[in-house]
């Protein structure tokens, strides 16, 4: 009957350490949702929706440019850093699954000691010095009822699937960089192509002035505006050369090489093949891009940190177990008598702690919040940036067909200018301002070229640049 009662208080008793342990944690909550597809305006998705290629740049076509991107990809210091910090988050991820399995450790512990002559030992130990060692393995297992270690391997999951997107996004935004560098190099050597021509073009028309000033059919302004043209195109071709070397630089950087030549011949915006466009939004926008798949991994990570935190709120149930050895004596250290163990649960819960499991759980749930505006955002300013992409590419198409056909309309002219002015019947001033004209629209022409390709390269990359999951290694439920 005795033990009876003592079993029946001891129960009681565990029963409300329990419920002393289960604190409130009522009123925190996240307060904000995701937005998905349908709230953002995007449409459904379609069979034929855009999609880059992992390797999209090889559709200019440019070899060249294909060996770039290569070497940039291997070698470049900032893609390292972001694999290196995949690396770190998949290490705290094998930590947190190693917390949720038994833990075995060894131990040997070896005193030399004096005991006191006062203390609880009696003689012969008492006023002796003696060694003493302890040689004995310990066993532990945290049982996880309320899933607190799940939560926290499940959180640093999440986190490592977040810095793989990461890192995929910096390998997207490295591919897109040297791509776009690349064709502002082809661009300014077009448009130093175009300079060169203008400067021969003035020579010449240099040449066929002083002619008719030494006949007698110019003056000396018609001259000396000639020869004012020469400077100014001087000065546009050494202006174009300072920019193409710039970009080589750029490139240089980017690719890891330093101040080596990377572009060993000149690319050529004629020479690029340009990449189909799409003509809507599609609803697996989001899911294409690797900043909108890191953001979503983090909510998903926080999720489970505001798990983690309300099983704090619940006991702790450990399995102990240790076996071993332990003598005053190391010479009978491993004698039988000399054996010990023990086996037995541990519980752990809390009963009071000044309100500091409901702050750690707000804390948790303010930082759900956080990451789900931050998804928010992220889904915003990929749509901002593809439809403003989007815009620009089928502007710029329109524009290109409108400056065509102003360009041939000022060749036109300039030949006319040309042709009336050898005849004697218009002045330089004419020819000149044909001639600006037609400068004007074969820089327009290079600059139109140039950035039609350059937002064909930031369209790819708004749709995702190619991105495509990489598998990370998940534990075992």
């Amino acid at each position: 009957m005795k033990n009876t009662n003592n079993s029946w208080r001891l129960g009681a008793l565990a029963a409300a350490l329990l419920l002393a342990g289960c604190a409130n944690m009522s009123g925190i909550e996240s307060q904000v949702g995701m937005r998905d597809a349908a709230s953002v305006g995007l449409a459904p998705a379609k069979a034929a929706a855009f999609a880059p290629t992992t390797q999209w740049w090889r559709d200019f076509g440019d070899e060249q440019l294909n060996q770039l991107v290569d070497i940039a990809l291997q070698g470049n210091p900032n893609l390292k850093i972001a694999q290196a910090r995949l690396a770190r988050a998949q290490a705290v991820m094998e930590v947190a699954e190693a917390a949720r399995l038994p833990q075995l450790n060894g131990s040997f512990d070896a005193t030399r000691q004096r005991y006191s002559e006062n203390g609880p030992y009696p003689p012969p130990l008492a006023g002796a010095v003696r060694s003493s060692g302890t040689l004995q393995l310990s066993a532990g297992w945290e049982l996880d009822f309320f899933g607190k270690n799940q939560a926290a391997l499940d959180a640093a999951l999440g986190s490592a699937k977040a810095a793989q997107a990461d890192a995929e996004a910096a390998r997207v935004l490295l591919a897109s960089n040297v791509v776009r560098t690349y064709l502002q190099l082809a661009r300014a050597n077009d448009q130093l192509a175009v300079a060169q021509r203008t400067l021969a073009q003035r020579g010449e028309s240099l040449g066929l002035v002083r002619d008719r000033v030494r006949a007698g059919l110019d003056t000396q302004l018609e001259l000396h505006q000639s020869e004012g043209a020469l400077p100014e195109a001087r000065q546009q071709v050494e202006a174009l050369q300072e920019q193409a070397q710039l970009a080589r630089h750029a490139l240089a950087a980017l690719t890891g090489q330093g101040n080596r030549e990377v572009a060993r011949t000149q690319p050529s915006l004629a020479a690029l093949k340009a990449i189909a466009l799409p003509a809507e939004l599609p609803a697996d926008l989001l899911g294409q891009r690797a900043d909108i798949a890191a953001a979503r991994w983090r909510v998903e990570a926080a999720g489970y940190d505001v798990k983690n935190a309300k099983a704090q709120f619940y006991p702790n149930v450990n399995l102990l177990a240790f076996a071993g050895v332990s003598s005053i004596g190391l010479g009978r250290l491993i004698e039988a008598g000399s054996a010990q163990w023990g086996v037995g649960p541990a519980i752990r819960l809390p009963i009071f702690e000044g309100g500091k499991l409901r702050a750690n759980l707000r804390g948790k749930a303010a930082d759900l919040d956080a990451a789900v505006e931050s998804y928010n955002a992220a889904v915003l300013d990929a749509i901002h940036d593809a439809a403003d992409q989007m815009t620009s590419a089928q502007s710029i198409a329109r524009q290109q067909a409108e400056q065509r056909q102003a360009q041939a309309s000022a060749e036109s002219a300039y030949q006319i200018a040309l042709q009336r002015y050898r005849a004697g019947l218009g002045t330089y001033l004419n020819v000149l301002t044909a001639e600006n004209s037609v400068l004007a629209q074969r820089r327009l022409a290079v600059e139109l070229a140039g950035r039609a390709l350059e937002t064909q390269v930031a369209l790819v990359r708004a749709f995702g640049g190619g991105y495509a999951p990489a598998p990370v290694a998940t534990a075992s439920r």
